[in-house]
């Protein structure tokens, strides 16, 4: 049997069915309901294929409106300006990012510069040969795999972010806007799909597949269809609604693959046996699962917090302790692929996590600078107003294997979400570990999974 058969061989997805709740028989109205505090969303848990009007009638009946509802994985999206709404439909059901960010705002403020995406962006100069200064590019292969398949039109992958600039001159051809969507509410919205306040769904397009031969440009995939999915707000939190909008998006439009540069906030760890927690965890993990039981491979982003996830005991952002029910979403759901960072020595980037990698990619590093002319220790892409720049972090990295992951799909057509990922794993080069914190062998370690991607090996 060959290595794609073998790989082909199916394998059980857990059901959305897990953790489901019924809607209660009857709910009667609630006897007065607050019309002037702050509203919040919230995600609300129903048994998958609950009727809408069921719904409708208990969110009424309990001081809430849907604002979208997903009858596929039982997820609805709802709103209320009720401080106790959380508590009245029952709190392992409903969960609200946007409340829990209000009640610890001193707190947060001062750690999501710590922990966040490495925002910061170095600009390029008009007239540098961008080709020169791409070492992320070469490190994996990417120019050769493109000489050979750039990649098919029949492929999209899902930069669920912040926005993908489409009139950028290297994304113009490879935006379809006709798949893209906003999803910052938690319901679609068709006009909603384009970037505001931050570049970072831009950068990361560009690295998985934009061209621009005017100035020697290339992502790793510049073939395939990009479709972009807005789950970051302004103020630059991507709540469990959006990211379940995305999710869903995703697998009703037939996206073979979606990077998630991410985590979901605004705790860095959710726990599945906490109130609060436990709803917004099975929502997510009913979405991500929902949308690889139809076909798409999602790539994520370890994180930059440069720990150990698995001997992580407090949650960096929320006074709560970590034990096993407790995961970094959506990297902890089954069957998605966590991507750590290296450097341009090939070494584990300094704020990478670890300890539960699928496989690693260049995210960059500022202490591991290349050789004069060959570009800056952070990754180049794609920015606003038709430039370029550098960042640095796992969000850089996860594009990296999602664009490996769309030649993959491309040159194995109708390949399961599960062997696009063990053809992704296989075909990595080995790392071996370097220093005493990693753990593990050449070929599936705590520092770098299966190993560094590779772009060529992927049209083989």
């Amino acid at each position: 049997m060959s290595r794609l058969r073998r790989l082909l061989v199916p394998v059980a997805v857990a059901g959305v069915a897990a953790g489901a709740v019924a809607v209660p028989a009857s709910a009667a109205p609630a006897p007065s309901c607050d019309t002037t505090s702050t509203q919040y969303s919230y995600v609300v848990l129903y048994q998958p294929g609950e009727k809408q009007r069921s719904v409708d009638a208990e969110l009424t009946a309990k001081c809430g409106k849907r604002i979208a509802y997903y009858p596929e994985i039982g997820v609805a999206v709802a709103s209320s300006r009720n401080a106790d709404f959380a508590d009245r439909i029952g709190v392992k059901r409903a969960y609200s990012g946007g409340k829990d960010v209000a009640a610890k705002a001193a707190a947060r403020a001062g750690l999501r510069s710590a922990v966040g995406m490495l925002e910061r962006t170095e600009s390029v100069a008009a007239g540098d040969d961008l080709s020169a200064q791409q070492w992320d590019m070469r490190a994996i292969h990417a120019p050769e795999a493109n000489k050979i398949n750039p990649g098919s039109r029949s492929v999209t992958v899902g930069v669920l972010d912040s926005g993908i600039d489409a009139k950028h001159p290297a994304l113009a051809n490879a935006v379809d806007a006709r798949s893209s969507t906003g999803c910052v509410t938690g319901a679609p919205d068709a006009s909603g799909w384009g970037p505001t306040n931050s570049d970072h769904g831009t950068h990361v397009a560009g690295t998985i597949a934009g061209k621009d031969p005017s100035r020697g440009f290339t992502g790793i995939a510049p073939g395939v269809r990009l479709a972009s999915v807005k789950v970051v707000n302004d103020d630059g939190y991507i709540f469990p609604e959006a990211a379940v909008c995305g999710f869903v998006w995703a697998a009703k439009h037939g996206f073979q693959v979606t990077n998630n540069s991410y985590y979901i906030d605004p705790g860095m760890f959710y726990c599945r046996n906490e109130a609060g927690d436990a709803a917004a965890y099975e929502a997510v993990r009913r979405a991500v699962t929902y949308s690889t039981q139809r076909g798409t491979l999602n790539v994520a982003a370890a994180g930059n917090s440069g720990f150990d996830v698995t001997k992580q005991t407090v949650d960096p952002n929320r006074p709560h302790k970590i034990d096993s029910s407790c995961g970094i979403l959506p990297k902890a759901i089954d069957g998605v692929v966590t991507v750590s960072a290296v450097g341009y020595a090939g070494t584990k980037a300094y704020y990478s996590n670890y300890g539960s990698v699928t496989v690693t990619a260049p995210g960059g590093d500022s202490g591991q600078a290349p050789p004069s002319g060959q570009g800056a220790g952070c990754p180049l892409s794609t920015v606003f107003n038709g430039a370029y720049g550098t960042k640095c972090g796992t969000s850089m990295a996860s594009p990296h294997a999602a664009g490996v992951a769309a030649l993959l799909a491309s040159t194995h057509r109708h390949a399961p979400p599960r062997a696009l990922a063990a053809l992704l794993t296989a075909e990595a080069d080995p790392v071996a570990c370097d220093v005493s914190e990693c753990s593990g062998p050449a070929r599936n370690n705590s520092f770098y999974g299966h190993g560094l991607v590779n772009a060529l090996d992927a049209v083989h």
